[in-house]
C-alpha cells in the first residue's frame, strides 16, 4: 500500500505561525525530512516517534542532494508511510516544492500541499514595512537572489525590474547583494531607492539593516549581514521606524 507525501510550509519562523494543518500532519508523520529554515523552535518540537532526516544546507554544503531527498520521499511512501517534507515559508516559493511535486507525480505517489505563510510578505510586515501601500506601491515582485547555477544565463529581466515602480522583495539574495544593486542601478533604477534587509525575521535575534541601492552593499558588509534574510527595495521602506516594537510577537 502506498503512503502519502505532504509538502509542508512552516511559515517564517516559530510555532505561532505554523498552520493548524501543518501541526496535524507533523504529529501524524512517520518520516520528516526537514531543512534548517523552519527554525530551532519548530525543529525541537518534532515528534519523537517520527524518523527525522536532516536535509539542511550548512556553509554552502548540502547534507543531502536534491535527487537523494526525492528518492527517500518516494521510498518511504512506497513503504506505506506518511512522509512530511518540511520547508521554511511556503513550499512553492523558491522552495523546490514544484520539482518534488513533479517527481512524486511521476512515481504515482499521493501528495498533499500544506501552504505556509511566506517570509516574503510576513517578515517585512513584522517590522512595519508593508510590501504594498496605496501611497507608495501598487504592486510587489518577488524574486530569487540565487538562481540555479546550472542553467544558461539569468532569467531575471533587470531592465524591467529597474523600471518597476512597485516593491521588489528578494529572497536568498545576501551573497549576491552587490551584484543585485549594481544591476538595478545600471539599468536605470534611482541609486537613492531605499533598501531594507531583515535578517532572521520574526525570531528573537531579528535585525534590520537599511540603506539605499547606492550604499546597502557596503553597509551590509560592515554589519556582517548573513542569511537567512529578506531584502526589500522600494519606497515602502520609508515606513520603517527603527526601534519601534515589532508588529508580530516574536
Amino acid at each position: 500500500m502506498k503512503g502519502k507525501v505532504y509538502l509542508v510550509g512552516s511559515g517564517p519562523g516559530g510555532k505561532a505561525l505554523l498552520t493548524l494543518r501543518a501541526q496535524q500532519v507533523l504529529e501524524e508523520a512517520d518520516v520528516i525530512l526537514y531543512d534548517q529554515l523552519p527554525g530551532p523552535e519548530i525543529l525541537a518540537g518534532l515528534p519523537e516517534r517520527a524518523e527525522k532526516i536532516d536535509c539542511g544546507k550548512f556553509g554552502g554544503q548540502h547534507t543531502l542532494e536534491q535527487d537523494e531527498i526525492e528518492e527517500i520521499m518516494v521510498a518511504r511512501a512506497l513503504e506505506g508511510k506518511k512522509v512530511v517534507r518540511l520547508k521554511g515559508g511556503d513550499p512553492f516559493l523558491f522552495g523546490r516544492g514544484g520539482e518534488e511535486l513533479g517527481v512524486l507525480r511521476e512515481r504515482g505517489i499521493p501528495v498533499e500541499l500544506v501552504p505556509g505563510i511566506t517570509s516574503a510578505i510576513a517578515v517585512p510586515g513584522a517590522v512595519g514595512i508593508p510590501v504594498t501601500h496605496r501611497k507608495y506601491a501598487s504592486s510587489v515582485t518577488i524574486l530569487t537572489g540565487h538562481e540555479d547555477p546550472e542553467k544558461d544565463g539569468s532569467a531575471i529581466d533587470w531592465e524591467n525590474l529597474a523600471g518597476n515602480r512597485g516593491t521588489l522583495v528578494i529572497l536568498m539574495g545576501v551573497r549576491n547583494l552587490p551584484a543585485i544593486a549594481e544591476n538595478l542601478v545600471s539599468h536605470g533604477k534611482d541609486p537613492g531607492t531605499p533598501v531594507a534587509i531583515i535578517e532572521r525575521g520574526m525570531r528573537p535575534d531579528q535585525r534590520v539593516t537599511t540603506g539605499t541601492l547606492a550604499t546597502i552593499a557596503g553597509i551590509a558588509r560592515e554589519r556582517q549581514v548573513r542569511p537567512p534574510a529578506v531584502i526589500v527595495i522600494g519606497d515602502v521602506v520609508r515606513l520603517y521606524r527603527e526601534g519601534e516594537p515589532g508588529l508580530v510577537p516574536l
